[in-house]
């Protein structure tokens, strides 16, 4: 072989950038959260109203991210608990600190019999903006997630045209905005929309689902491993009641709790004591 040639090949070689290794054809594994995941077999508890009952032996708390004091989120954590923070997204009620920044084209019909409560327009960027600026406030409370409420205006007469694909939208930016503060998200009800959202929103919150032999609707939450955290306000006074209902949410795996409506910790009757 002529020993020119085989320098000018030598010399070639040598300015090539090196090879790379063939990519690795098995896929790596699932991106991980980075917020609160609830499982299938999370105790609960929600109150809603009057001073917080904290000696529940439950791991994850759903209480009003307004009215509950800050200590109370603190020691919450301090005993190894979670805490999500409830705020309606949906509707506008003239009790919350910022009703001021709501605009009279935000606010359409009352909310049936909850006094002082209208539907909000979902589509508007002010009420979005509020709803952001909720979302920071439950991050800087160290709020593990959220439950946003009143998530199925366009199934109600609210006073504006809102489409599925209205609700769609709004549910998924609410998440998306809870996730990008490292925090969860519930879908609150909207059974309707369940398949559509079941893969976005962390976990379930219902009420009375067996009221309205609508439990079906929530099984794709369980065969996805997120809970679905129900409530009863039936049964207080039928414990035979109570108990069949137990013996049906177990069977789901649902997490049943019995409660007063006004979610003020008077009774409470657990399908997981």
């Amino acid at each position: 072989m002529d020993s020119s040639i085989s320098l000018i090949t030598l010399l070639f070689s040598l300015l090539l950038p090196p090879s790379s290794p063939a990519p690795d054809p098995t896929p790596g594994p699932s991106p991980v959260a980075q917020w609160y995941q609830p499982t299938l077999d999370t105790d609960w508890q929600i109150q809603l109203q009057g001073t917080p009952n904290t000696g529940y032996p439950v791991e994850l708390y759903i209480l009003d991210m307004f009215d509950t004091p800050q200590a109370t989120i603190d020691d919450l954590h301090a005993s190894g608990h979670k805490v999500i923070c409830y705020f309606s997204a949906g509707t506008f009620e003239n009790w919350r600190d910022d009703k001021g920044r709501f605009t009279t084209a935000d606010k359409g019909r009352r909310l049936g019999d909850w006094p002082g409560e209208r539907w909000l327009d979902i589509r508007s960027d002010n009420v979005r903006s509020i709803m952001a600026d909720r979302l920071d406030l439950a991050a800087s409370k160290g709020c593990d997630g959220v439950d946003p409420d009143n998530m199925d205006g366009y199934s109600n007469r609210t006073g504006f045209p809102l489409t599925y694909q209205d609700q769609l939208t709004y549910n998924i930016y609410l998440a998306s905005e809870a996730h990008a503060r490292g925090m969860a998200v519930s879908l609150k009800n909207d059974l309707g929309q369940v398949n559509d959202l079941v893969a976005t929103a962390d976990f379930a919150v219902n009420e009375s689902c067996h009221q309205w032999d609508e439990c079906d609707l929530l099984q794709p939450f369980i065969d996805a491993g997120k809970p679905v955290f129900h409530i009863d306000y039936l049964y207080s006074q039928d414990p035979l009641g109570r108990a069949a209902l137990c013996q049906q949410m177990n069977q789901r795996q649902f997490r049943s709790l019995t409660l007063p409506q006004a979610l003020d910790d008077s009774f409470r009757f657990s399908c997981n004591p």
